[in-house]
């Protein structure tokens, strides 16, 4: 980890939202590079992509996984995403298939231009991914960057507030999320889905800029709902949300600075500093 700099400048902060193919790599980290060069070509500095975008998510079997999961950082979709990150300055987090030794991870890297700072393996596993992955078993871990304090969290995470309270209680400032959102039990036709109910709340409940990078697309008969978003500390949309289905790149400014003035909700009022940490732990 690189040590940081209290964050004052503005950053420009990008969410790609696409459709991996399940099984087709180079496909895949084609269309991974193309859309991180347009992002770095409209200014961002920091790329979100989303839940295992270097492999798909819907995989019939333990070997099919097995033939396209990799190391983090040595293999070959993280050597990829390092080389970007230093050839186009960029900090990236893409949510990848990670396998360790025998085991597998439903894993995110965060890389920077210098190269891997870390690793987040997803601790809430979604249903059929129970089959294939091992839950995570790194924490939550808050990477000390040069631009800033930088979470992860991978899609069902956000279902648990406990997520990113106790990210913002580790010191973070912007929590990336890649994910592959799907429908919901009764969301019939409400217009916005939960998850982007529960991300909104979760910035204002905690005061930190979150990003969500999502997926589009049917996949082996799982549709995934799309919509990404940037959501400011306190808690409105400064990005997105995205269209259900098509491939986009959403851009937002955002300044890491102002995480702590969002947390001051009134003169006497902080969202952190007003917990009651005496009574609920």
């Amino acid at each position: 980890m690189t040590t940081h700099a209290k964050a004052t400048a503005d950053l420009r902060l990008a969410c790609i939202q696409f459709q991996p193919a399940i099984g087709r790599l180079d496909e895949n980290l084609q269309a991974m590079e193309r859309l991180i060069r347009q992002a770095a070509g409209l200014g961002a500095s920091v790329v979100v992509l989303p839940e295992l975008a270097d492999s798909g998510y819907v995989f019939d079997s333990q070997d099919e996984l097995a033939a396209l999961a990799a190391p983090i950082p040595d293999g070959r979709s993280a050597v990829l995403l390092c080389s970007l990150a230093n050839e186009l300055n960029l900090h990236i987090v893409s949510g990848l298939a990670e396998r360790d030794g025998d085991q597998f991870f439903n894993a995110a890297m965060l890389c920077g231009p210098a190269g891997s700072i870390g690793t987040y393996r997803k601790l809430h596993l979604w249903n059929r991914e129970k089959l294939y992955f091992q839950p995570g078993n790194l924490g939550l871990p808050v990477f000390d960057t040069a631009i800033g304090r930088i979470g992860v969290a991978i899609c069902y995470d956000g279902w648990f507030p406990e997520t990113y309270r106790q990210l913002a209680l580790k010191g973070a400032e912007l929590v990336c999320v890649p994910t592959n959102w799907v429908p919901m039990p009764a969301q019939g036709h409400h217009p916005e889905p939960m998850a982007n109910i529960l991300h909104k709340a979760a910035a204002h409940s905690n005061g930190i800029y979150i990003a969500c990078a999502d997926r589009v697309g049917t996949e082996r008969g799982q549709p995934f709902v799309g919509r990404s978003l940037i959501v400011g500390p306190n808690g409105w949309p400064i990005a997105g949300p995205a269209s259900e289905a098509g491939e986009e790149i959403l851009i937002a400014t955002i300044n890491l600075g102002d995480v702590a003035k969002a947390r001051a909700l009134s003169e006497r009022n902080d969202a952190i500093g007003d917990r009651r940490s005496d009574v609920y732990g």
